[in-house]
C-alpha cells in the first residue's frame, strides 16, 4: 500500500454534503488561510505514548517557523485530504531549552535518533527528482537534529477511536534501535518508497549534539 492509499477517517462515517463541499470550496477561493499557508515543510515519524512507550504512533507533521528558535506543527495521522488532526508539536532550540525549568525540561523529546537512523523523512513531492531532493530533506535534517520537542496527541488513532476521547496525551521520540516494534520502519518505507538505512548513511556526517538529561522521559521512567 502506496502512502497515497494509506487508510484515514472512519469509512462509516456520515460523508461530506454537497453543501459543505461548496462552503469549502468558496472559503478556499475568498478567506485568508495565512497561518496554515505559512506551513514550509512535512515531516513523517512516529510518536510514542509517555504514559506507556511500548505504543507508537506515525505521526506526519506540517511545520511553519515562528522564529529561528521556535517551530510549530499540526500532526495527522497520514498525508491524506481527509486526515484525522491528532495532536500538535512545538519544537524549540536547544538555546530555548536550556532556560526551562527542570519539571518543564521533562515534557520535550529529542530529535537525535530520528536523524541519525533515518526514520524522520521530509517526504518528498511527486515529480522532483529523488537526489535533489535528499539533498534538501538533508540540510533540513541538519536543522531539526539539535531541537527539543513538546507534543501532545488528542486523538488515539492507534487503538481505533473513532473520536478524539479522553483527555491529551503527551508524547515522545524513540532514542534508541533497540525501542523500535519489528518492522515498524519496513512497513512504513515501503509505503514511501524510500530506504531507512540509506537515508542513516547520507546522514552520517551529522554531528550529534548532546542530549540534556532531563528530556526523554519516557525512557526514564
Amino acid at each position: 500500500m502506496s502512502a497515497a492509499d494509506q487508510e484515514t477517517n472512519d469509512p462509516t462515517s456520515t460523508p461530506l454534503s454537497t453543501k459543505n463541499k461548496v462552503l469549502e470550496t468558496g472559503a478556499l477561493l475568498a478567506q485568508n488561510f495565512a497561518p496554515v499557508n505559512a506551513i514550509c515543510a512535512h515531516l513523517n515519524a512516529f510518536h510514542v505514548y509517555t504514559s506507556d512507550p511500548h505504543r507508537c504512533v506515525e505521526a506526519n507533521h506540517y511545520c511553519s517557523h515562528i522564529s529561528e528558535d521556535v517551530r510549530q506543527c499540526l500532526i495527522y495521522d497520514t498525508p491524506q485530504p481527509n486526515a484525522r488532526l491528532i495532536g500538535v508539536e512545538y519544537m524549540i532550540s536547544p538555546k530555548l531549552y536550556a532556560t526551562l525549568d527542570t519539571e518543564e525540561r521533562k515534557l520535550w523529546h529529542s530529535h537525535v535518533f530520528e536523524v541519525k537512523s533515518g526514520m524522520l523523512i521530509m517526504p518528498g513531492p511527486a515529480g522532483v527528482p529523488t537526489a535533489g531532493w535528499e539533498v534538501a530533506e538533508t540540510k533540513e535534517m541538519e536543522e531539526v537534529i539539535g531541537l527539543y520537542g513538546k507534543t501532545y496527541h488528542f486523538w488515539q488513532v492507534d487503538r481505533g477511536d473513532k473520536l478524539p476521547l479522553g483527555g491529551p496525551e503527551l508524547m515522545g521520540s524513540f532514542t534508541s534501535k533497540e525501542q523500535l516494534p519489528e518492522g515498524l520502519l519496513a512497513e512504513r518505507d515501503a509505503r514511501y518508497g524510500i530506504s531507512s538505512e540509506q537515508k542513516k548513511e547520507k546522514r552520517g556526517y551529522i554531528e550529534e549534539p548532546e542530549v540534556q538529561t532531563d528530556a526523554d522521559q519516557a525512557w526514564k521512567n
